[in-house]
C-alpha cells in the first residue's frame, strides 16, 4: 500500500473508532452536558425504567431518596437540574447508598453533583440521596440516562419534579410517592455560608490553603470567635464523612480534646470526643456543643456550634483561654455515623495559639518540617548518593585507574565521598524523627525498627570499609573470596 493511502486508513480507522468508547468503569465526565454515553449509536425512545423520589418538596440542606429501577441495565448517570432550565448543569450533591455499584462524579465543577456506575455488573434498582444545595432553583427535576446493552440506552429519562414549599408547581411530579421527606431537625441548617472576611480581626482562623473561601470546595475551614464567657464554633471542608478538630498540648495524637461533625443518616451530628494515643476516638455521653448548626450541599460538610470557655463539670474538656496546637482532621464515615481513620495526614498548626486571645488568620501543614527533612534526607542519601557511589565502583573502576585525586585512585576517592556522604546524611535524618517525638515512638509501628536497622547496617558498612585492606595486600584475596 503507498503512504498516502496508508495514511488515509489510519486516519478513517481512528475515526470510526473514536466514538465508540465506552465507559465500564463509569467514568463518564464527558457526558456531563449531553448526558449521551460515546457508544455510536442513536438512543432509544420509549423508556423501560423510572425514577422515584420519596418525596415531593424539599428546603437547602434537606435530603431526598431517589431510585432508579427496571429491568436489567449495566450502566447508568444520574443528575439534578432546574426543571425550568433542563439545560443547565448540574445542581446539589449526592450521598451513595452502596458503593460497590455506583460513584460520585464531578459535573460543572460542582463536587459529587452526579452519579453513575462502577463496572458493567448487571443491576436492576440503584438508590441514592440528593442534598439540596442553598442556591437551589425552586423546582428541580431529575434526570437518568440508563444503558441496557452497548447499543441499547436511553438518555435523560425523565423523572419526578421536587419543589420547595412556596414555589407553585403547574404539573404533578412524574412518579413520586406518596411517603413525604421529614424536614425536621433536632438542630437547625445553616442560615448563612461562613465568611472568611473578619479572619484575623474578629476571629481566630486556620485555613488550607491560605486565604482560601471557606464555601470553595476545596478550602478546610475553621474558626473561633469569643462571644462573652462561649466561643462559637465554625467547620468546613469537602467531605463524605466527617470533620474534627482537636485541642492538642503537642504536635502527635494522644490526651486530646476533639470535637466531631459527623455525617449521619444525611445529617450531621457535632459531639465531643477524647483522643487516647492513636485509638479511636472516645466519644462523650454528654454533648457540651450548644446552638449546633448545619449544612451539606456541592460536596461540602459545614457545621457550626457553641461551647463554654470553661467546662469544669466535663471531664476530658480543655479550657479554651490557653494555648495549644490545632488539629484538623477528615475522613470516611460509615452508614450509622461510625467513622473512619483519616486517609490523608492531619492538618497541624505550626506552634501554640490561644483561640481567644488575639485573632489570627494562619495555616497549617500535614507534614512536619522535621519529618519532611527526614524523608528528604532520606531519599537523598539512599536513591541518589548511595547509587551513584555503587555505580562509580562498579564501572568507573577501569576508566579511571590512571587518574588519581590526593593521592589514591579517582574512582575510590570520588565512591568513598559519596558514601560516607550516604552514612552522614542517615545520620542526620536518624536523628530528626527522636527529635520531632521527643523519644522512641510506640505507635509507629516497623518504621522505627526498620530505621534502627539501616542506621545500624550504614555504620556496620563504614566499619567494613575502614577495616578492608589494599588492593596489593596479601589477604586481600581471602576477603574477595568471602565476599
Amino acid at each position: 500500500m503507498e503512504l498516502p493511502g496508508l495514511a488515509f486508513a489510519v486516519w478513517m480507522l481512528i475515526c470510526f473508532y473514536a466514538p465508540v468508547g465506552g465507559y465500564p468503569n463509569g467514568k463518564v465526565r464527558e457526558a456531563c452536558t449531553s448526558m449521551v454515553p460515546c457508544h455510536g449509536s442513536s438512543p432509544q425512545l420509549s423508556p423501560e425504567h423510572t425514577i422515584t423520589v420519596n418525596g415531593t418538596e424539599f428546603k437547602p440542606g434537606d435530603s431526598i431518596e431517589v431510585h432508579l429501577s427496571g429491568p436489567v441495565f449495566e450502566g447508568f448517570f444520574i443528575q439534578a437540574r432546574d426543571a425550568e432550565h433542563l439545560e443547565s448543569p448540574a445542581l446539589g450533591s449526592f450521598m451513595l447508598a452502596d458503593r460497590g455499584v455506583s460513584q460520585l462524579l464531578t459535573c460543572a465543577h460542582t463536587k459529587n453533583s452526579a452519579v453513575s456506575h462502577t463496572s458493567k455488573a448487571k443491576k436492576k434498582h440503584i438508590k441514592v440521596y440528593w442534598i439540596a444545595p442553598g442556591n437551589a432553583p425552586k423546582r428541580v427535576q431529575f434526570l437518568a440516562t440508563v444503558v441496557k446493552k452497548y447499543k441499547i440506552f436511553w438518555v435523560k429519562i425523565p423523572g419526578p419534579i421536587v419543589s420547595q414549599p412556596n414555589a407553585l408547581s403547574p404539573t404533578p411530579p412524574l412518579h413520586a410517592t406518596s411517603e413525604a421527606v421529614s424536614t425536621s431537625h433536632p438542630v437547625s441548617y445553616l442560615s448563612k455560608p461562613f465568611n472568611a472576611s473578619s479572619c484575623g480581626r474578629t476571629k481566630f482562623c486556620i485555613r488550607n490553603p491560605s486565604n482560601c473561601d471557606p464555601e470553595s470546595a476545596s478550602c478546610f475551614f475553621l474558626s473561633f470567635q469569643q462571644e462573652g464567657s462561649s466561643v462559637f464554633i465554625e467547620m468546613s471542608g469537602p467531605s463524605e464523612g466527617y470533620l474534627a478538630f482537636a485541642l492538642s498540648h503537642d504536635q502527635w495524637m494522644g490526651d486530646d480534646d476533639a470535637y466531631l461533625c459527623v455525617g449521619e443518616d444525611h445529617r450531621v451530628r457535632a459531639i465531643t470526643a477524647y483522643l487516647k494515643e492513636r485509638s479511636p476516638p472516645v466519644l462523650d455521653s454528654e454533648n457540651a456543643l450548644e446552638d449546633v448548626s448545619w449544612r451539606l450541599a456541592d460536596g461540602l460538610l459545614q457545621c457550626s456550634f457553641r461551647r463554654s470557655i470553661h467546662l469544669p463539670a466535663h471531664k476530658g474538656r480543655f479550657n479554651l483561654d490557653a494555648s495549644y496546637y490545632i488539629f484538623l482532621a477528615d475522613g470516611e464515615a460509615s452508614e450509622g455515623g461510625v467513622i473512619h481513620k483519616h486517609q490523608q495526614q492531619p492538618l497541624i498548626t505550626n506552634g501554640i495559639y490561644n483561640i481567644t486571645g488575639l485573632p489570627q488568620d494562619i495555616g497549617g501543614s500535614r507534614s512536619p518540617r522535621l519529618i519532611k527533612a527526614h524523608g528528604a534526607l532520606m531519599f537523598i542519601a539512599w536513591i541518589t548518593t548511595v547509587s551513584i557511589g555503587v555505580i562509580v565502583a562498579r564501572f568507573f573502576k577501569p576508566v579511571w585507574s590512571y587518574s588519581f585525586l590526593f593521592g589514591k585512585e579517582m574512582w575510590f576517592q570520588v565512591h568513598r565521598m559519596l558514601m560516607l556522604t550516604t552514612v552522614m546524611l542517615t545520620s542526620i535524618s536518624f536523628v530528626l524523627p527522636f527529635i520531632y517525638r521527643g523519644g522512641w515512638s510506640q505507635q509507629a509501628g516497623f518504621h522505627p525498627y526498620l530505621g534502627c536497622t539501616v542506621m545500624a547496617l550504614a555504620i556496620f558498612q563504614a566499619l567494613m570499609a575502614g577495616f578492608r585492606p589494599s588492593r596489593h595486600a596479601p589477604r586481600v584475596v581471602c576477603l574477595n573470596r568471602l565476599c
